[in-house]
């Protein structure tokens, strides 16, 4: 068998239940779930939850993303029924809901009854004190608190007494009017609010008492000794409503019945007391009362007897909970043990340490209700355990503090020196005693070497311990010497042989053993001998042996010695065959450069070796070297000196020396450098010429005196003097730009360069002038007055055509009156901007301007003087263009006078056409015209036009030009007319008699429609109170001085070609009367009503029913339109109490609803069985003999009653038909007749 694991990815299933809903309130309550025990096969994401009121179907989000599994839900409505569910989501999908059970949203409390009614205690002329008592209720929530209010007897309302919650059930209220009544009630609070407040008080009075104060509370003895007793109490809750001046402690012996008096008579101010002067060991009675102004108050008795004796206390020590722990304190801090301490009589207190002596520097500091030790700048050695000692005549008592320092670690312990060798020492040790509060976490080992003595090596070691807190103490080594006998010498070299002799030289070995190298031995052995022979001992690096035989071969080696041993030897590379040999020449250059200061000597000392001994010969830049009184040359057999006396830049080249012999020829390269001032600059250069600077270049010095140039010296002056002035001492680059240079001048230049040893000649520019390379601009194009108003004018213009070579920095602007001569500035700097706005004008004056461009060479030439344009605001732009006409070749237009004509009379029109799409605005009259209508003619059929308007005052001024009329396509075009009136003229307009009707409609057509005004169907024609104005595109109904008559409907009625339009003000239909209710059962209710009396102009189409629960204000459509003045609303709750109304519909809208129904509960209505007989039926019924007859009888009844018919002696059920409905009954009756007549025989 082969297991398959299948995995369907699908959306989650829904959460595992229950979905507990906790902690319900009147507006939260908290939800919890688990996850889903099937994801669908990716993790959950997050979940949904969503809520929704029973008395609802849809339910609304109340967090679409949480990732927990228990979420507070807040803002319910209080006593709403909820039901919740929560939804996973994963990557899939939403997954199914979990429901939980109907919550209804309500505290688990409720209010607090009233407390008992406030009684006034201690009354004063500003203050009652009340006490109540608590509510027998607390409504399951405990009391937080109450509200005391008060009422004054001649006022209405109730205030409160305190600004904060009060928890006592005591409380004085202060700020009372003398002489006023009042009357105090008390409510109390929990956490669903305040409670019924109690029934009130009786009136009281403010007004200061006359009685003496009332009982101390709470007497008790709270020390004693043999000659003493010490008293406390508390002061009296009712102090007689005069203040408290004092108290009166008495005393009296137990045997006795006489009260002594131990306080001064005035009483003393303290409630406590001491009673001083007893006898040991007697048994006291004690009495306590309070005193004021009116005199001494109730007294209070201390319970039993007190007996005067010295009170014992076994000792007590009370640690605080951070001295039961350990307690840490850092390193150089102050430890501070504070501990209180009790005891009858007074302990002996004594400080120790468990484990040592206590530290002197401890201080211990001792009193009757503590005791502290004090130490100051610890460290990790007053770490321990502190033992605190009580003792006095009722016993002892101790306790122990656990202190740890955090310091730095002790010293290792055990340090031992193991295993001495010359390059290493082996170590071991132990952990210190104290890690200073905190785990070692490693060790530091250090070494030092004491001074050398007699070259031997000797060292001191010594271990610290680290923690975190830092590296503690160290433990330390004696004196350890390190030495061993020395390495091998290090490299040996063959330096001569000859004939007799070897020449060896080597180096000192890598290490010397610890102990100073007292000698060598060298040793040499023959070829074909196998013992080594000692043929020279040295203290030096060489040495020569002699005595050899010419021609024989020999090895050689060296060794070292010091006090502990010999090395081991170090042979020679290769056997040494003895003979005279030849070397070439070779050279042991010391330095290949050699520098000195100008004016010292110099010595150049260059050794070699060679055989034969070689020839030597000097050369300088290639050419032989001569030799005068300050260049000398030196030669002996292994060197070559050259001494130059009083160096100079003459001096600085290339060396060469050659050595020449039979073998060969070697040559050397030395160079010479000269430390001197350096040589001056070379070809200065003009770069750029400005008129304000001048930038210069030029070439570094040939010669740099043998170090590098750290600057150049430039300096400047005008042809016209001999000063020079330094530009700047500090140039690093070979280039500089002189900057504040007067236009127009003439400058030389010099510059200098300067090194280390001074400043070198320097050398001269040409003259050069300071002036542009260019020439300032010319003037601005296009100067005019963009526009211009009262209050200012903005003035534009272009850029110059010749900029003069340079980009124009800015401009300047001038202006003055058209009947000056005096131009002024009104720019106070540069303008950046090709505009500029000038304020501060007059208005009405000619103003002219000119403007003046520059750049970086100057001002250029002004612009001619713009046209003179007047300050005044300008003409507005015509409004409301509006075609009125079109045929084939004309287009009719209208338009409105500007708002404003600028202060000046408008004088004309001008009308301008474009032919669209893409045409040029021409101007259609040529003539002034002023009226504010025009017709277009001359235009091309089917051509689309555009159309706007320009006004021109008679200061010659137009104005921009209108909005555009838009495509006007021209053809005989007929439009039927059209009305456009305010909605309040749709609605009922009421007028009070002796005011005006005015009524405007703003009309339109094509052609222009005739106009006629009608009320209630006659057309009105003008008289002395009615007035008919006409336009183009508006006509106004005024009727003045309104009576009773004039109320009705009036119409406006247009006609042209394209036809005829009217329009009948009409209005939103009245409500209809308060419905009533018909019938009900337990799911419908049945009403009826009355038509509107208006019905607003229009007739009503219909009726809206509309229906709420009497709880609720939310309202319900029952149906949107009926024709009947009857109807039954469906779908109700069973035993829910609902209200209705109706609203009138015409085509105007629905009506304001009408009066509420009374309130109806949705239940089956009960009536007593009536019959409703008519007059008629009360009638004899005369039916002919065997006919039929009907008897129909109309009843009521809920419910529907049951109905029989009888008639004596007669079986109705056998001749009779019983018809019954819900309202009437019908009896149907069948008569047969067999009538035999007698035939004559």
């Amino acid at each position: 068998m082969i297991p398959v694991n299948v995995k369907v990815l699908d959306r989650p299933g829904p959460p595992d239940g229950p979905l507990e809903v906790k902690g319900v309130t009147a507006e939260k309550c908290y939800l919890h779930w688990s996850h889903p025990s099937h994801d669908g096969g990716a993790s959950i994401s997050h979940y949904i939850i969503e809520k929704r009121e029973t008395s609802r179907l849809s339910w609304t989000v109340v967090e679409p993303k949480i990732q927990a599994i228990s979420y507070k839900i807040t803002k319910l409505l209080p006593g709403n029924e909820y039901i919740f569910r929560v939804t996973a989501v994963n990557k899939y999908g939403v997954g199914e809901p979990l429901e939980s059970e109907p919550v209804v949203a309500r505290n688990p409390f409720t209010t607090p009854s009233a407390p008992s009614t406030p009684e006034a205690g201690a009354i004063t002329r500003d203050s009652i004190v009340l006490t109540w008592e608590r509510p027998e209720n607390d409504g399951g929530a405990s009391i937080e608190g109450y509200v005391l209010e008060k009422r004054d007897k001649d006022g209405i309302r109730w205030t409160k007494c305190n600004k904060k919650r009060l928890t006592d059930l005591r409380f004085r209220c202060t700020g009372l009017n003398e002489g006023h009544s009042y009357e105090f009630r008390v409510s109390a609070e929990n956490a669903a609010g305040v409670g019924k407040p109690s029934a009130p008080t009786q009136y009281i009075k403010a007004c200061d008492a006359t009685y003496p104060p009332g009982p101390i509370n709470n007497p008790k003895v709270i020390d004693h000794s043999s000659t003493t007793v010490s008293l406390s109490w508390s002061r009296p809750i009712y102090d007689g409503g005069a203040s408290i001046t004092g108290y009166m402690v008495e005393v009296k012996d137990a045997t006795d019945d006489e009260w002594l008096i131990s306080t001064p008579y005035t009483g003393v101010q303290a409630t406590n007391y001491t009673v001083k002067k007893l006898k040991e060991n007697a048994e006291y009675n004690f009495r306590i009362s309070a005193i004021n102004c009116e005199g001494v108050g109730e007294y209070v008795e201390l319970p039993g007897t007190v007996i005067a004796a010295e009170k014992t206390e076994a000792p007590e020590i009370e640690l605080d909970a951070d001295l039961r722990k350990m307690v840490n304190v850092r390193a150089t801090a102050t430890l501070r043990l504070f501990v209180t301490i009790k005891g009858k009589p007074e302990p002996e207190v004594r400080w120790s340490k468990a484990d040592g002596t206590l530290n002197e520097r401890a201080q211990i500091e001792v009193t009757t209700s503590y005791t502290m030790l004090v130490i100051e700048n610890v460290d990790r050695f007053d770490t321990g355990k502190y033992v605190l000692t009580l003792e006095n005549l009722s016993g002892s008592k101790s306790a122990f503090i656990n202190v740890r320092v955090l310091d730095s670690p002790s010293a290792p312990t055990n340090l031992e020196v193991k295993d001495v060798k010359r390059s290493s020492v082996s170590l071991s040790w132990e952990p210190p005693l104290i890690d200073g509060g905190a785990k070692i976490s490693h060790y530091i080992v250090e070494k030092r070497e004491q001074k050398r003595m007699a070259f031997t090596s000797v060292y001191f070691f010594r271990v610290l311990a680290v923690n975190e807190l830092g590296v503690g103490l160290p433990a330390s080594t004696e004196a350890v010497k390190v030495s061993e006998a020395p390495l091998p010498p290090g490299k040996i070299v063959l330096v001569d042989v000859t004939r007799h002799t070897v020449t060896l030289s080597w180096e000192k070995p890598d290490h010397d053993g610890g102990s100073k190298i007292t000698n060598y031995v060298v040793e040499m052995q023959p070829k074909g001998d196998d013992k080594w022979t000692v043929c020279s001992e040295s203290k030096a690096l060489e040495a020569t042996i002699d005595g050899l035989t010419t021609g024989e071969e020999y090895s050689f080696r060296v060794t070292a010695v010091n006090d502990k041993g010999c090395s081991d030897p170090k042979p020679l590379a290769c056997p040494v065959v003895v003979k005279d040999i030849t070397v070439e020449p070779t050279f042991n250059l010391l330095f290949n450069t050699y520098s000195v200061k100008a004016g010292d000597d110099l010595k150049i000392d260059v050794p070699f070796k060679g055989r034969p001994q070689p020839e030597v010969s000097w050369k300088k830049d290639g050419h032989t070297l001569k030799q005068t009184t300050r260049v000398n040359v030196v030669n002996s057999k292994t060197s070559s000196k050259i001494l130059i006396k009083d160096a100079t830049k003459d001096d600085v080249g290339k060396y060469e020396i050659t050595l020449t012999s039979s073998v060969g020829t070697n040559k050397a390269e030395i160079s010479v450098i000269i430390l001197d001032k350096p040589g001056p600059p070379s070809n200065i250069k003009v770069d750029e010429v400005s008129a304000d600077f001048i930038c210069l270049s030029w070439d570094p010095p040939s010669y740099d005196g043998g170090c590098q140039i750290n600057n150049y010296v430039v300096e400047k002056r005008d042809t016209t003097t001999t000063t020079w002035q330094i530009v700047s001492a500090t140039v690093a680059r070979t280039s500089i730009k002189v900057t504040r240079l007067t236009q127009g001048k003439e400058y030389q230049f010099r510059i200098a360069a300067e090194n280390r040893y001074g400043k070198s000649h320097s050398i001269d520019s040409a003259p050069v002038i300071a002036q542009y390379p260019f020439e300032p601009p010319g003037p601005p194009t296009n100067l005019h007055v963009a526009s211009a108003t009262k209050y200012g004018m903005l003035v534009e213009w272009g850029r110059p055509a010749n900029d003069g070579g340079s980009p124009v920095t800015g401009y300047h602007v001038e202006c003055k009156d058209q009947s000056s001569i005096l131009w002024s500035k009104v720019s106070r700097g540069l303008i950046a901007e090709n505009q500029f706005k000038m304020t501060g004008v007059e208005e009405g004056l000619l103003y002219q301007f000119r403007v003046y461009a520059e750049n970086i060479a100057g001002i250029g030439p002004c612009t001619k003087p713009s046209e003179p344009v007047a300050a005044r605001d300008p003409c507005q732009s015509p409004r409301n263009l509006r075609v009125t006409n079109i045929t084939r070749t004309s287009v009719s237009l209208f338009w409105e006078k500007p708002e404003y004509d600028g202060g000046i009379k408008i004088t004309g029109y001008i009308v301008e056409r474009s032919e669209l799409p893409n045409g040029r605005w021409l101007k259609c009259n040529f003539t002034n015209l002023q009226d504010t209508f025009y017709d277009v003619t001359g235009l091309t059929e089917d051509v689309q036009y555009d159309f706007h308007v320009i006004a021109k005052n008679s200061a010659e001024q137009l104005s921009s030009p209108s909005e555009n009329t838009g495509p006007v396509t021209v053809k005989d075009d007929v439009d039927p007319p059209t009305i456009t009136m305010e909605d309040k003229f749709r609605q009922l307009v009421v007028i009070k008699a002796g005011e005006i009707i005015k009524i405007d409609a703003d009309i339109s057509g094509r052609p222009l429609p005739v106009v006629s005004w009608s009320k209630d169907g006659k057309e009105i024609d003008t008289k002395a109170r009615c007035e008919i104005t006409s336009t183009n595109f508006a006509t106004t109904l005024i009727v003045r001085d309104t009576i009773r008559r004039d109320s009705g409907q009036y119409a406006l009625t247009l006609h042209n070609v394209g036809g005829t339009r009217s329009e009948d003000p009409q209005f939103l239909p009245s409500p209809p009367a308060k419905p009533k209710i018909v019938d009900s059962t337990k799911t419908t209710v049945t009403l009826s009503w009355n038509k509107p009396l208006f019905d607003g102009g229009a007739p009503v189409t219909g009726y809206r029913v509309e229906y709420r629960k009497s709880l609720d204000d939310e309202w319900f459509v029952g149906v949107q339109n009926t024709k009947n003045t009857e109807f039954t609303v469906v779908g109700l709750t069973p035993g829910m109490e609902y209200v209705f109304v109706v609203k009138s519909i015409n085509k105007i809208g629905a009506s304001e609803p009408s009066p509420e129904s009374d309130r109806q509960v949705a239940k089956e209505k009960e009536e007593e069985p009536v019959f409703e007989i008519s007059n008629d039926m009360r009638k004899t019924l005369i039916v002919k003999d065997g006919s039929s007859f009907t008897l129909t009888v109309p009843f009521k009844g809920k419910p529907i009653p049951n109905v029989t018919w009888t008639k004596p002696d007669v079986d109705l059920r056998v001749r009779g038909l019983q018809l019954s409905c819900f309202c009437l009954f019908q009896l149907k009756l069948f008569f047969l007749f067999l009538l035999i007549f007698p035939i004559a025989q």
